[in-house]
């Protein structure tokens, strides 16, 4: 890191001050301070969705992804389709029911108790996972590439957990979301323009994209889209299950991105947002995962020093920065460095900022009723405070399991395939079916809860030795997850169903408006009137794109 670098990074933290600057003036009440005013345009929110999504466990962990396992974890980025699904399925309803929050919207479809349940999964999962892969991913980051800045590389290490952490807890405690938003907009053209330096620069060295080919076809079963049902990590079948169901939790149900449309000023904004978000979510194929493979070609011919295992395999999760260090000049590398923080403290504001406002709007308001609003942008902040503290605190445990494993992106996307079957079972059936009830709703969760955390701890248990793999505890640990998600999903849409069949259904006047068979003549207007040609469009474009990407991957080596 050369001063003009630092000079370049100096320069982005004074625009975010500046952006937060701004925002802490409009900060009067809980609308202005969770929703950013219910104010914000179509390009805003697309922008925010992408920016939120894309962390720095994503650059680190899907590089590193696309060096171990290439093609494989694809299906999950090419979930701009779902978001299509987000514009045109869901966002209606929620805009309609005016929430704040996720758990909310199951209020007014259900009743009290789901809203409990989905709250309080949701800021466990929240600390568990996003906040702690995150940071470990960025702190990774600080350790290749300012080793010796603060003495040792695990010095650099802990420096940058904590410093980015404390940073951007500072500007979501007084910004809201108001300034997580607009600085995604700016953080959304970062993580695009250096990943397209990174991807630009290391084809070069190469010898460009048919060499690239070359030397992944020596391998190609290691870098297929598609591997048979008898690979033991991705199975082609459980993972055409498993990222559906991950996909609509995350992108459909979860407060951390469903916030960003519930900020539109309008219906027609946060629909053409989510579609927006769409296109450019198809890209991280081209600038996180081809890297990764990038990189790993650039190994095997001895043109980049990437650490490597005892056993010879490419340590996936240094790529990324390895390639940072490496291959970029002077000031371009301060730039990639900059849009590295932009997705470290994007994905912590938004997730930060989602946590204050599901503990304020669904746990303290619903025990402290009738509250001042500026008491609740109190309370929001002081929400915020706590999460970056237990953030603080996951650290540690989480360098440990993370090092103990095959990767982030395959840790995260294990963690959340146990979580999100009973979650995206709630909200699909019970915005399509009106039949579906409160106690099928809240027992479906509950179940399917308990049953994917006893996964996730016998897998752990069994993948570390504590249960023997012959036994039966043992043959649950080593079952495939993704399969699993699929089994806890059917095993959810059953208990909803059945229980909701056995009692009475709900009052229609109460859920008015709230799923597809109550939806009023009136509604059914409003609705239509927030879409025309450039929606179309945009949505088929992005199909499109889908389409075309499965296509090329499916047969390119």
């Amino acid at each position: 890191m050369t001063p003009l670098d630092w000079l370049i990074i100096g320069a982005y933290f004074l625009i975010i001050v500046a952006i937060v600057w701004w925002s802490s003036k409009k900060q009067n009440t809980s609308t202005d301070y969770f929703l950013a005013g219910r104010d914000v345009g179509w390009f805003a929110v697309g922008a925010s969705l992408f920016a939120s999504n894309i962390g720095s466990e994503h650059i680190v962990g899907l590089a590193g992804s696309g060096a171990a396992n290439g093609m494989a974890q694809a299906h999950w980025e090419l979930h701009a389709w779902i978001m299509i699904m987000l514009a045109w399925v869901f966002v209606p309803f929620y805009y309609r029911a005016g929430v704040f929050t996720m758990p909310e919207f199951l209020e007014k479809r259900f009743d009290a108790r789901s809203r409990w349940v989905l709250s309080i999964v949701s800021l466990i999962a929240y600390v568990l996972t996003k906040v702690s892969v995150t940071v470990y991913a960025g702190a990774l980051v600080f350790r290749t590439l300012l080793p010796d800045t603060f003495g040792t590389p695990d010095n650099a290490f802990w420096v940058g957990a904590f410093v980015t952490v404390v940073l951007t807890g500072i500007y979501t405690v007084f910004g809201g979301l108001r300034a997580v938003v607009y600085t995604e907009v700016m953080q959304t053209g970062l993580l695009l323009l250096g990943s397209v330096f990174i991807t630009f620069f290391g084809l070069s060295q190469l010898g460009g994209w048919g060499e690239l080919k070359m030397v992944l076809a020596e391998n190609a079963d290691q870098f297929a889209l598609w591997r048979p049902n008898s690979d033991p990590n991705f199975p082609w079948l459980g993972v055409m299950i498993a990222s559906p169901i991950i996909g609509i939790w995350y992108w459909c149900t979860d407060q951390y991105i469903v916030q960003r449309t519930l900020s539109a000023r309008s219906l027609k904004d946060a629909r053409r947002g989510a579609i927006w978000g769409g296109f450019l979510k198809v890209w991280p194929v081209f600038i996180f995962l081809v890297p990764g493979m990038i990189g790993y070609a650039l190994q095997q011919k001895g043109l980049l020093p990437i650490p490597t295992t005892a056993d010879g395999n490419v340590v996936g999760d240094m790529v990324f920065p390895t390639m940072v260090a490496n291959l970029l000049p002077v000031g371009l590398r301060g730039l990639v460095v900059g849009g590295l923080l932009s997705a470290l403290m994007s994905s912590l504001a938004s997730l930060f900022n989602s946590c204050a406002t599901l503990f304020t709007v669904d746990i303290y308001e619903k025990l402290r009723p009738g509250k001042a609003e500026k008491t609740l942008v109190k309370v929001g902040r002081i929400a915020t405070s706590v999460v970056v503290f237990f953030g603080l605190l996951w650290i540690p445990i989480m360098k440990r399991i993370s090092e103990g494993n095959t990767g982030l992106y395959d840790y995260l996307q294990n963690v959340q395939g146990f979580l999100a079957p009973p979650i995206t079972a709630v909200f699909l059936l019970g915005i399509f079916s009106k039949r579906i009830t409160s106690q099928g709703a809240f027992y479906g969760l509950v179940i399917g809860f308990v049953l994917g955390m006893f996964k996730l701890t016998v897998q752990t248990m069994t993948q570390s030795g504590a249960i023997d793999p012959g036994t039966m505890l043992g043959a649950i640990g080593a079952f495939n997850g993704y399969y699993f998600s699929g089994v806890l999903f059917l095993i959810s849409v059953l208990l909803i169903v059945g229980l909701s069949f056995m009692g009475e259904p709900e009052d229609e006047g109460r859920i008015q408006g709230l799923t597809f068979g109550s939806v009023t003549a009136e509604q059914k207007a409003e609705n239509r009137a927030s879409w025309g040609w450039k929606e179309v469009a945009g949505t088929v474009v992005v199909l499109g794109l889908v389409l075309g990407i499965y296509i090329y991957f499916s047969v390119w080596l």
